[in-house]
């Protein structure tokens, strides 16, 4: 099968498309093959370096396809059954992936293998961040970053549907268009504007109880100023760098607020609650309820310009690879 390799961290120049075998799935696993990959954020921590991995690696964490073999002792898939998948050893990115069965969800009829590559991992994050890291209320505002991204539009519907007002930040004109389309009541432009004098305007000098940020450091500040006391930063993303080291002080004069750097693997840590987190996901899905936007498609042999797209902020929505 194909699969893209990398040897050494650094730009998308290090990824190559390579022969290798087409795994074999041991007990407890089953073998993917692919319809549709999906391309995320931490793939490209991956292969940056940010987020260490033992080299040579494969990359990719997310992918959802047929079921074309089983090991033994697996009870929760048959073949022909089609699967998705997210988190786990990064080997995505090829034509097939063995997966533990405990670690795979059924796609339920209804939703396509491309739509379930572009949703499993993103729809998951929102689901914990909305739903359990900080359960949202009715009528509370909440400012989310990259709103027009892959999580971002997910973070907004959802929220929309809570019934949340909504302050999102975004980086152009026509993405702040998609964000007011998905139900921002307020979208501030991060790169021209103040963002947290623009939230104290918004909320009447107040700020929000919580905030998502999945853009890093180029927002850190304007995030941790845009906090209502007692506020809750979420801080779930690197796109622009790291954030900045935390002096506890800073916490204090903000308001006496409180900082998470969450991770979806602990909020998915068994079976159980993968389960439930995937099944909330596809339930909105299937409700069409969250509309999900795959924004750009590339053939897998070509995974090093997807990187490129999405780290130059070029993407909306979800960005797929798919097996030529």
């Amino acid at each position: 099968m194909r699969a893209i390799r990398f040897e050494q961290t650094g730009g998308p120049e290090v990824l190559r498309l390579e022969d290798v075998p087409t795994p074999a799935p041991a007990a407890g696993e089953i073998l993917i093959r692919h319809e549709a990959i999906g391309v995320n954020f931490i793939d490209t921590y991956h292969r940056s370096g940010l987020y260490p991995v033992t080299l040579p690696s494969g990359l990719g964490q997310e992918g959802a396809g047929v079921v074309t073999a089983l090991g033994s002792d697996v009870t929760r898939f048959k073949v022909g059954d089609r699967a998705a998948y997210a988190m786990g050893t990064p080997s995505s990115y090829a034509d097939y992936k063995v997966v533990s069965a405990e670690r795979a969800v059924q796609v339920p009829a209804g939703v396509d293998s491309r739509t379930a590559a572009a949703v499993l991992l993103k729809g998951m994050t929102a689901e914990y961040l909305l739903r359990r890291l900080y359960p949202l209320q009715a009528g509370q505002t909440v400012l989310i970053h990259a709103a027009a991204g892959g999580v971002g539009q997910l973070l907004v519907q959802w929220a929309k549907v809570i019934g949340a007002e909504i302050i999102a930040t975004v980086g152009s004109l026509a993405k702040a268009e998609r964000a007011h389309a998905l139900g921002a009541d307020h979208v501030i432009l991060y790169r021209d504007h103040d963002v947290a004098a623009e939230v104290r305007r918004i909320t009447g000098g107040v700020g929000v109880p919580v905030a998502y940020d999945s853009v890093g450091k180029d927002t850190f500040a304007g995030t941790l100023g845009s906090l209502a006391r007692r506020g809750l930063f979420v801080s779930f993303g690197n796109a622009s760098g790291p954030p900045p080291p935390i002096d506890g002080q800073q916490l204090t004069r903000a308001g006496s607020v409180f900082f998470t750097r969450p991770t979806l693997a602990d909020y998915i840590a068994t079976t159980e609650e993968l389960d439930a987190s995937a099944a909330a996901v596809f339930d909105m899905v299937g409700s069409d309820t969250l509309k999900i936007e795959i924004g750009q498609t590339f053939p897998l042999s070509q995974a090093a310009e997807a990187h490129r797209a999405l780290e130059g902020r070029h993407t909306i929505g979800a960005t797929l690879l798919t097996p030529e």
